[in-house]
């Protein structure tokens, strides 16, 4: 076999694989934040979520990434798992859109299509048309592959060694694994779809075992979420479960099918297809899939349940100090989700450092030892999480989000300095509370109740700050102004009457260095929850 026919090979896979990840890259940075926010708002039902499953995966051509974003959002706990497997089953029908668009043969106006792309990529400025035009130089791409592929396997009837190799594969468990492997190593099961369906039209494999590397292709194409969900949460996991029981249950049911109306099913997909055989395969991946849904959707909820069984344990078990929940070295990185996972990460490290305010602000009145030690070692963790929420966003800084949410990067570098901020005053706080107790210094009952009066305004603008930042809600917006406002004009009036018990000696001058310190500090960390509320609020 000459050795030009292997390049060709190659070189149209290359193309080929190159064009869909330019098309789902494309559509993710053109569209991902709106995407993500429909994939958010419309699977609260699971039967409209596995419709929204269609729709999405049909528009980002990827199955692996639709599963590997739901996966993220299940870590997140902005989904539940009921939700994920209507979404993930959807996305099951959604990934045949491509081998469907192969097998119309668009080749011939591919060209069209990438020299489109290109002048949008290079000529246009806005970075939105930019994006789209990578989507459509992709497709241009993508069908490039496709004539290159497809001229190269045409040779390949020509050799009789690959014709008797491939004729004589009729073994149903080998093609199932066959097309599981291949499917694991490209992490796309339309690229095996559609390279199946060229070797079909030309004539080196047959219908009957095109169906089983079909179904070993669906297994295949769990790996991206399997590994998605390695390194996050419990329900993470089992998100990711739930993508590989459906496709594993959904072969067997299709494999007993099969062993009892293979002849049937290859001439009523011949007679579908118009005789065309490269439109009945992907006719038989399109309805396949549509048949594993429509039996498995009722028992999604036993499936759910059986996750659980093979992943048992208390979501909670695996939030320890010094680990990032939402993001870390182990999870795999989606830029569609990327943003969604900091935030989540920040409104964590918010609550912690919100809650350690509280708990500094206690011991300085009880002067409870337990808390103070509390207090520095949730700094210690609170520093952690600085260093490594700002490493992460350097990293995907570094990398091509989509353009809304590259937009807000800048901001949650300020958010993440303003949290820690608020943990370095609860810090001040502990040491004030032990130096009250080193010096035996006391506060008076109107200088505790002054202190109590500003961290109650204090408690609820971190609230309600927290709560705008991590929903990118403007519900409290004029709450959080006036707050603030609350907040300066109370520390004026306090540091004013602090200075007149210090004329009429109502306290010693060591508790009111501490007081004016205390009182200085609050303001200030309302300033940094006015920061953290408005950083990537829409304009």
């Amino acid at each position: 076999m000459d050795y030009t026919i292997i390049l060709g090979l190659i070189g149209g896979l290359g193309l080929f694989l190159y064009g869909m990840k330019l098309m789902s890259d494309g559509l993710e940075k053109a569209a991902g934040a709106k995407l993500r926010g429909i994939l958010e708002f419309f699977t609260k039902n699971r039967l409209i979520g596995t419709l929204v499953g269609v729709v999405f995966c049909a528009i980002i051509q990827s199955s692996s990434a639709t599963t590997v974003m739901v996966v993220s959002f299940v870590n997140s706990g902005l989904m539940t798992l009921y939700q994920a497997a209507g979404v993930i089953m959807g996305a099951n029908i959604g990934t045949t859109i491509t081998s469907q668009l192969v097998a119309f043969n668009l080749s011939e106006v591919a060209p069209v299509f990438l020299m489109a792309g290109v002048i949008m990529v290079m000529f246009c400025k806005k970075p939105v048309v930019r994006k789209i035009g990578e989507v459509v130089l992709g497709f241009g791409v993508l069908f490039m592959g496709l004539s290159q592929m497809s001229g190269s396997m045409s040779s390949l009837r020509d050799s009789s060694l690959i014709v008797d190799a491939l004729g004589s594969l009729s073994n149903p468990i080998l093609a199932i694994f066959m097309g599981f492997l291949v499917t694991a190593v490209v992490q796309s099961s339309s690229v095996t779809v559609s390279i199946v369906l060229l070797m079909a039209q030309q004539g080196l494999l047959g219908l009957g075992i095109c169906f089983y590397i079909i179904l070993g292709c669906n297994i295949g194409a769990c790996t991206s979420a399997l590994l998605a969900g390695l390194g996050g949460k419990k329900d993470a996991k089992r998100a990711a479960l739930i993508h590989f029981l459906f496709n594993v249950i959904g072969t067997i049911l299709m494999v007993v099918v099969l062993a009892f109306a293979k002849g049937w099913m290859e001439e009523f997909f011949m007679q579908l297809s118009g005789g065309n055989v490269g439109r009945a395969v992907a006719n038989t991946h399109t309805i396949f899939k549509i048949f594993q849904v429509i039996v498995l959707f009722p028992f999604s909820s036993f499936i759910v349940k059986l996750t659980y069984l093979l992943v048992p344990g208390d979501e909670k078990d695996g939030e320890k100090d010094f680990e990032l929940v939402y993001i870390g070295a182990k999870n795999v990185f989606s830029p569609a989700t990327a943003v969604v996972e900091v935030t989540m990460e920040l409104e964590r490290m918010g609550q912690l450092a919100f809650t350690n305010l509280n708990r500094a602000m206690n011991a300085l009145v009880t002067l409870d030892e337990e808390d103070i030690k509390e207090v520095y070692h949730v700094e210690k963790n609170l520093d952690f999480l600085n260093h490594a929420i700002t490493d992460y966003l350097v990293k995907i800084n570094q990398s091509t989000l989509p353009v809304d949410d590259a937009k807000s990067i800048g901001g949650l570098f300020h958010v993440v300095n303003d949290i820690e901020r608020i943990g370095d005053h609860a810090e001040n706080v502990a040491d004030a509370a032990i130096q009250r107790m080193e010096q035996n210094i006391s506060f008076s009952k109107q200088a505790q109740r002054e202190l109590g009066e500003m961290m109650e305004l204090v408690n609820k603008i971190l609230h309600y700050s927290l709560d705008t930042f991590s929903h990118n809600s403007r519900e409290h917006v004029e709450e959080i102004t006036q707050i603030e406002d609350q907040v300066d004009a109370l520390e004026k009036k306090v540091q004013q009457s602090h200075v007149d018990r210090l004329t009429k000696k109502e306290c010693t001058p060591a508790a009111g260095m501490i007081f004016s310190d205390i009182c200085s500090g609050l303001e200030r960390v309302a300033d940094h929850a006015t920061n953290i509320a408005f950083a990537i609020l829409d304009e």
